[in-house]
């Protein structure tokens, strides 16, 4: 039901997403999506095993319901089996699958409605990779959590974390994104910064080494 249009059957052209409207931003998952109103609510559809779509029930929605108790969101970020938004407040808030702390609470639960994530404030940009999360401060640090087996929190370790760790040695940073296994990151002098996995040469480094702290592209 990812697609939203009350049906489980595929497109090969588009469809419009059922009785939704008003919105402002939107973001994809592994298997469910997300949209963001202009009043600040969150609103998703499609898979929920895991509580992704934070309704507060594990069950598949083949047309938008809305994030339980959630307003007040000025940004929303999809995870593979999580997802994430952003208060005006500057707090995160998280749901759907966290065996690997990808939620940020502490605890390896999963979560059917949103949590905030512990100890992070004045946050100004989310985004989810795979198994992990990363939010951008007002102050140009860069926090992760989540699944870390191959470094993609650039703590400088291969640690799972259950809530926010900064990224080490990198300031001044003004855009993120999470990919599979890695992470990036815009500096406001124009370069691009990234850590984790590189068995693909997508940290841009010129190796295929792997990476636990941010390197230049």
């Amino acid at each position: 039901g990812q697609l939203g249009d009350g049906t489980s059957a595929n497109r090969s052209s588009p469809v419009q997403v059922t009785g939704l409207s008003g919105v402002t931003a939107i973001a994809g998952g592994d298997f469910h999506s997300i949209a963001l109103k202009i009043y600040g609510t969150v609103w998703t559809w499609g898979y929920n095993y895991y509580g992704q779509l934070g309704d507060g029930t594990t069950t598949n929605r083949y047309t938008p319901v809305q994030v339980t108790g959630l307003s007040g969101v000025s940004a929303i970020a999809g995870g593979f089996y999580h997802s994430m938004a952003l208060k005006l407040d500057g707090t995160v808030w998280t749901w759907g699958y966290n065996y690997y702390g990808q939620v940020g609470d502490g605890t390896t639960t999963n979560r059917s409605s949103p949590v905030q994530v512990t100890g992070l404030t004045g946050v100004s940009a989310i985004s989810g990779g795979f198994d992990h999360s990363m939010a951008l401060k007002l102050d140009g640090t860069v926090w992760t959590w989540g699944y870390n087996l191959y470094s993609q929190l650039g703590d400088g370790t291969t640690t799972n974390r259950y809530t926010p760790v900064q990224v080490t040695g990198l300031t001044g940073v003004n855009a993120i994104a999470g990919g599979d296994l890695h992470s990036i990151a815009l500096k406001l002098d124009g370069t691009v910064w990234t850590w984790g996995f590189n068995g693909s040469g997508q940290l841009g480094d010129g190796t295929s080494t792997s990476r636990s702290t941010p390197v230049p592209v």
